[in-house]
C-alpha cells in the first residue's frame, strides 16, 4: 500500500481534489481495490480472518460476493473451497454463473416473471427461458454494494434498490453482514426493509468444492440434507406446487456420495437443482439443520444451518468449462455444488408455500451459518 502522506501530497500538487476524495474514501472503508464494476466504479475487497487461524474469507462489494474461502485440510494446509475469479469483470459481464453472489431481490425462479399484489399484476424481466431468475438481468449480483462497517472479522454491505427495478414494486434497502464468529465458522446475516409491499427472498449463491476449489468434479463428496420433503419441478425448473415426500434419488437424509445418491436419476435427469423443505429449528438460536458435507481426500467437513425453510441443492449442471482463478482453472459440469438457503422458488405464486412478502414496517431477516472442520472419517450423528 502506498504511503498515505506521499499520495495525498501528489494529489494536492496536481490539484486533483477528486483523486484525494476517492483515495481517502477507499482508505476509510478498509477495502482493497479488486477491479471495476459495470459503471467503472471501484469494486473493493475485504479479507476476514482470525489472525491466520482457521478459515480466511474474501468478500467484494460487487454483488456482495464471496470470492474466496480458504479452509484447512486434515494436515492443516489451507486450500480453496469456492469457485470464483480473481478479477471483477467476470462477475458482471455475463461470465459468472452467479459465483458467490447475493441473489435478489428474489432468488431462484418466478414462473413467467409474473405475480400479483392486491389484484395488480406485475411483470418482471425474464432471463431464464420463460422465467425470471435471481432478480433479473441486472439483479443484486451485478450491483456494487456500499460498505457501511468493516473489521478484521466482519464486513457489512448495503444496497438500495429503486421502485421498478427489473419490474419489482417498491424501494428496498438491503444489508448483508459476513462475519467469522469463530475461527472456523462463517455467518451470513441479511436484512431488508421496503416502502411498499414487494417480494423479498435473498440467498448466497456460492459454489463449493471442498476437495480442490473446483478443479475436479464433486461426485465423491458425501452429503446429507435434513429434509423429509422437496418441491418437484416442471421442465422449466418451476415448482409444480406439490410438496412431496423424499424417495429414491431425492432422499438425501442418509450420508452417501453425491454420485451414489443418484445424481443422474434426480428429477429431470440432469442432476440436482431442486428445493428441499427443511425441518423445524432444533436449537435455541432458531436455526434449522440444513446440510452436512464431507470430502474424504481432504478431510474437510462443512455443516450448514439456517433460519430459512428451504435449501436449493444444485450440482453445477450448467457449468461449461468457464475459466476461473488466473484464467487457468476450468470449472466443468458438476465441478461445484450450491446450498442456497431460501424460501421456496416461485412462492409468489403459491399461497401454501412459505410467504416472501415484505411490507412497510416489516423487517426481512435471514441467517445462515457454515461451520468447517476436519476429520479422517465421515462424521456421524446430529448436526
Amino acid at each position: 500500500m502506498p504511503d498515505r502522506v506521499a499520495v495525498l501530497a501528489a494529489c494536492a500538487a496536481a490539484g486533483t481534489a477528486i483523486a484525494y476524495y476517492l483515495y481517502t474514501k477507499k482508505r476509510a472503508s478498509g477495502g482493497e481495490v479488486f477491479g471495476t464494476g459495470r459503471d467503472g466504479d471501484d469494486v473493493l475487497c475485504y479479507t476476514l480472518s482470525h489472525g491466520g487461524k482457521g478459515i480466511r474469507v474474501q468478500v467484494i462489494t460487487l454483488g456482495a460476493t464471496l470470492t474466496s474461502l480458504l479452509a484447512p485440510d486434515q494436515s492443516g494446509a489451507l486450500g480453496e473451497v469456492l469457485l470464483g475469479f480473481d478479477d471483477a469483470a467476470p462477475y458482471h459481464d455475463g461470465t459468472s454463473p452467479y459465483f458467490g453472489c447475493v441473489a435478489g431481490r428474489v432468488a431462484n425462479r418466478i414462473a413467467k416473471g409474473m405475480f400479483a399484489i392486491d389484484d395488480k399484476q406485475y411483470r418482471l424481466v425474464t432471463n431464464n427461458g420463460p422465467n425470471h431468475l435471481h432478480g433479473g438481468t441486472v439483479g443484486f449480483d451485478k450491483r456494487n454494494w456500499k460498505c457501511t462497517a468493516a473489521s478484521a472479522t466482519s464486513v457489512t454491505l448495503q444496497l438500495r434498490a429503486a421502485d421498478g427495478e427489473e419490474g419489482y414494486p417498491g424501494k428496498l434497502l438491503v444489508s448483508v453482514t459476513y462475519s467469522l464468529p469463530t475461527p472456523t465458522s462463517l455467518r451470513i446475516e441479511y436484512s431488508a426493509s421496503t416502502d411498499a409491499t414487494t417480494p423479498c427472498n435473498l440467498t448466497n449463491h456460492a459454489y463449493w468444492n471442498l476437495k480442490d476449489g473446483g478443479a475436479s468434479a464433486v461426485f465423491g463428496h458425501d452429503i446429507e440434507v435434513a429434509a423429509d420433503f422437496y418441491t418437484p419441478v416442471d421442465d422449466t425448473s418451476i415448482p409444480t406446487g406439490e410438496i412431496r415426500a423424499v424417495s429414491g434419488a431425492m432422499d438425501l437424509r442418509a450420508k452417501a456420495t453425491i454420485a451414489d445418491h443418484g445424481l443422474s436419476k434426480a428429477d429431470q435427469g440432469m442432476g440436482y437443482d431442486h428445493n428441499w423443505c427443511l425441518r423445524q429449528p432444533t436449537g435455541r438460536d432458531g436455526l434449522r439443520p440444513c446440510a452436512r458435507v464431507y470430502e474424504p481426500s481432504s478431510g474437510r467437513v462443512m455443516v450448514v444451518r439456517t433460519s430459512e425453510p428451504g435449501v436449493q441443492f444444485y450440482t453445477g449442471n450448467y457449468l461449461d468449462g468457464v475459466r476461473g482463478r488466473g484464467g487457468t482453472v476450468s470449472y466443468g459440469k458438476h465441478h461445484g455444488f450450491c446450498l442456497e438457503t431460501q424460501h421456496f422458488p416461485d412462492s409468489v405464486n403459491f399461497a401454501h408455500f412459505p410467504p416472501v412478502w415484505l411490507s412497510p414496517g416489516m423487517k426481512y431477516k435471514h441467517v445462515t451459518e457454515h461451520a468447517f472442520a476436519c476429520s479422517k472419517t465421515a462424521p456421524v450423528g446430529e448436526y
